[in-house]
């Protein structure tokens, strides 16, 4: 399996795919992550068509196993952030 693209290399693909600067692509990453950071912290959603949906789930307290003593041990309530993939990037992914 490749490694991950870094921002760095993100930033110049998206530079080169917008024909611009990596300056204006890097400006328009981060203003795109500070918009879903926000957005999803507060409890919306946010839709990057072709790509996936970004949400926040809350779970409600739990009992849960500690895997090293089998000990069961109450998990308080907590958020989690899930993504779901859009149709249109998985069947991009399997030809």
């Amino acid at each position: 399996m490749a490694k991950p693209m870094t921002k760095t290399q993100l930033v110049a693909a998206l530079a080169d795919e917008m024909g611009g600067d990596k300056k204006t692509a890097g400006s328009a990453l981060d203003a795109i992550i500070a918009v879903i950071t926000k957005e999803v912290s507060g409890g919306g959603a946010v839709t990057l068509p072709g790509v996936g949906k970004f949400y926040l789930r809350e779970r409600p307290e739990r009992m849960v196993r500690n895997p090293a003593t089998g000990e069961q041990i109450k998990k308080e309530a907590d958020k989690v952030v899930k993504v779901t993939v859009a149709k249109a990037l998985k069947d991009a992914a399997n030809g």
